[in-house]
């Protein structure tokens, strides 16, 4: 069975606010990496191409954690908690908007090997 979570981690930043909550969410970048179980941890900022028109907030975290603890225990970290307390949650903070999502890339009704 496929163990690795994959999180899209999506904010929309207050008017005039994108390039600083862009540049507090790269400082989160480098203790995640640290973090035994992540794969990637990287904040990325939305381009427009007429090849993709599609809908979205203008930042996003792309994320690939070794299993669910990993990304759970990521979430409960100290900093983590005080980025969405201090920089979402606040009246003044810098995000409007956020949506955090995980996914994985095993089919529903996959038939997993059973390895000892």
């Amino acid at each position: 069975m496929s163990k690795k979570v994959y999180c899209v981690a999506q904010f929309l930043p207050k008017a005039g606010k994108e390039a600083a909550l862009f540049k507090v969410l790269q400082s989160l970048e480098p203790n995640t990496l640290r973090e035994d179980g992540c794969l990637q941890y990287i904040v990325t900022r939305q381009l427009r191409s007429p090849f993709a028109e599609g809908k979205s907030f203008p930042i996003a975290f792309n994320e690939i954690w070794s299993d669910m603890a990993s990304f759970e225990a990521h979430c409960q970290r100290a900093e983590i908690k005080h980025f969405f307390e201090t920089y979402c949650v606040a009246d003044d903070g810098l995000a409007a908007d956020w949506n955090v999502c995980i996914y994985t890339d095993e089919p529903a009704e996959y038939d997993a090997p059973q390895l000892g």
